[in-house]
């Protein structure tokens, strides 16, 4: 028996709870009961099939593509109550190649070996790329027309059965899924809710997320769904054409616990810091939770005081530390503390790899991401294999009901567990005080003069320049020297600006980035690149992809 699905379909009956979606245009309000009711429908024509698409049988695959929660709350439910797994697919943007998309698409759809693809708004249009290859695929709506139902049952799936296959960022041409289980997701739930202190009588959780994305599925769309908890969720779209949107909806709907990457707040303090709308009122809010992406210091305490304004609390802006490989969370800073940052001595750090607190020299700043979720062990291992004690540098890794036991990859399975259960998180970090600490990514890590550097370190400080786009600087590290010689490494820097393309502009950015790093981390970049808005690669949920970059900038320099 599947406890995920044991607590979903008690929330689908118990429930007075619900989901409103359509803001900012027109709000619809749904109860759960109400979602799980256009659910059952679903799953009875997802069973017995259309004529031309046949019936789907346990376990099978299927990918969803649309981009209203509205839909694809009762279709992921749908999904799971017939006892198959949901892949939400990366979704095409205006900008995007759609023969490139079609071609990376059917990559994904046949390492999952999926049987069926839900289309809903605004997709529904790509019907003819699907029916071009080949792929069987059902409109959303049309799951609704028949009036059966069925009688759900969490004996449809088994704990080690597949719940979600998550898309991994950047899975383009050569894609990877983690495969979470019924187990996973259950055990990811439970520590989550017991961690942020999720209240079902007072908790109403905003969002505008992207659903492929597992912060804003497995976060904010699987756990309201699962737990009965209120949810008003919009999407990415609607927050990116107008920010501010995001404040206005927890002034409306009292939002107490809301989430999104650091770029995010940075973007939201900005607007905050010039609205004059006396409306807005952020009291509510109880959890603003920054997360998936490294977190900027100075950009949370901007945050924080532009929200000030309107009553927002520095305390309810706590750090978190996730990943796909826990269904989503790994640890929690606690509630009602604020953003907690450790600063260390960064002579120690790069030549020792040890976080001893910082004294007058150069120093660091890591936010404390809080100790790691019920059920879920961590500790910190050294190149040796030894473990390592408290504010000694090494690879973070995981054990615990939340670990996914492998990936689909394009050439089969592969695990993710060594024999005593533990997974490599590939992230460099320490533990103090019980809290866990993520320096950076161990493959993106700069060694120069014996010295480990931080691409974040570097990207903070070049952020600084005049003329340089906020949250599109990129530091990738490369080896120097000619063939027959010594490699010895350095580093590129790309920053964006919408000056690119002025030959004196550019000098200036150049000089102004390489003079900041510099002073921030006594190293000279090798070059500084100035490329124009939207040159930058990134993943289909916006996070910039230092690989794609360093490919990029090795084939310009």
């Amino acid at each position: 028996m599947s406890r995920f699905l044991a607590l979903l379909l008690d929330s689908a009956v118990r429930s007075s709870r619900g989901m409103t979606t359509g803001e900012p245009r027109t709000a619809v309000r749904r109860t759960w009961p109400d979602v799980h009711a256009a659910a059952r429908r679903m799953a009875a024509s997802l069973r017995s099939g259309d004529g031309e698409v046949p019936g789907l049988q346990h376990g099978a695959a299927v990918g969803i593509l649309a981009g209203e929660p509205a839909s694809i709350a009762p279709a992921a439910q749908a999904v799971w109550i017939t006892g198959g797994s949901v892949t939400m697919l990366h979704q095409p943007t205006a900008r995007t190649d759609l023969a490139a998309w079609a071609e990376d698409t059917m990559s994904v759809l046949r390492m999952i070996d999926a049987k069926l693809v839900l289309l809903g708004a605004p997709f529904d249009a790509l019907a003819p790329v699907l029916t071009e290859r080949g792929v069987a695929f059902r409109t959303i709506d049309s799951l609704t027309t028949t009036g059966e139902d069925i009688d759900p049952d969490a004996e449809v799936a088994g704990e080690d059965d597949t719940a979600l296959l998550q898309l991994t960022s950047g899975s383009t041409a050569e894609p990877k899924a983690v495969r979470i289980t019924h187990r996973n997701l259950h055990a990811n739930i439970a520590g989550m809710v017991r961690a942020s202190a999720l209240d079902v009588e007072r908790d109403v959780m905003v969002s505008w997320l992207p659903l492929f994305h597992d912060m804003g599925m497995v976060g904010f769309l699987t756990v309201p769904m699962a737990t009965g908890l209120e949810l008003v969720s919009v999407t990415p779209v609607d927050f990116l054409t107008r920010p501010v949107l995001w404040a206005e909806l927890i002034s409306k709907y009292g939002g107490t616990v809301t989430a999104a990457p650091n770029f995010a707040y940075a973007v939201l303090g900005r607007q905050l810091a010039r609205a004059d709308d006396g409306s807005l009122d952020l009291s509510s809010l109880r959890i603003a939770l920054n997360g998936a992406e490294p977190i900027d210091p100075d950009a949370v305490e901007a945050f924080s005081a532009a929200g000030s304004r309107f009553g927002l609390r520095p305390d309810s802006v706590v750090a978190a530390y996730g990943m796909a490989e826990t269904a989503l969370g790994v640890s929690f800073a606690p509630i009602d503390t604020g953003l907690q940052v450790d600063h260390i001595d960064a002579e120690q750090l790069e030549a020792q790899r040890r976080a001893v607190p910082a004294g007058d020299g150069p120093r660091r700043r890591f936010p404390k991401l809080g100790p790691p979720l019920p059920g879920i062990e961590v500790r910190v291992v050294g190149d040796d294999g030894s473990v390592l004690g408290e504010r000694e540098v090494g690879v973070l890794q995981l054990r615990g009901d939340s670990v996914t036991p492998g990936y689909l990859t394009v050439d089969g399975p592969v695990p993710t567990q060594d024999p005593e259960g533990w997974l490599d998180t590939g992230d460099e970090g320490y533990v103090v005080d019980g809290a866990v600490v993520v320096c950076g990514r161990r493959k993106d890590v700069i060694i120069m003069g014996g010295r480990n550097i931080y691409p974040t370190d570097i990207e903070r400080a070049a952020a600084d320049a005049d003329g340089v786009r906020a949250g599109n600087v990129v530091a990738v590290r490369m080896l120097t020297g000619t063939e027959g010689a010594r490699h010895r490494e350095s580093f590129l820097v790309a920053v964006e600006s919408r000056s690119a393309g002025d030959p004196e502009a550019e000098k200036l950015i150049r000089k102004d980035v390489a003079s900041r790093v510099v002073s921030a981390v006594a190293v000279r970049p090798a070059e500084v690149v100035v490329l124009g808005p939207g040159s930058l690669p990134k993943t289909p949920s916006g996070k910039l992809r230092r690989a794609a970059t360093g490919e990029l900038l090795r084939a310009r320099v």
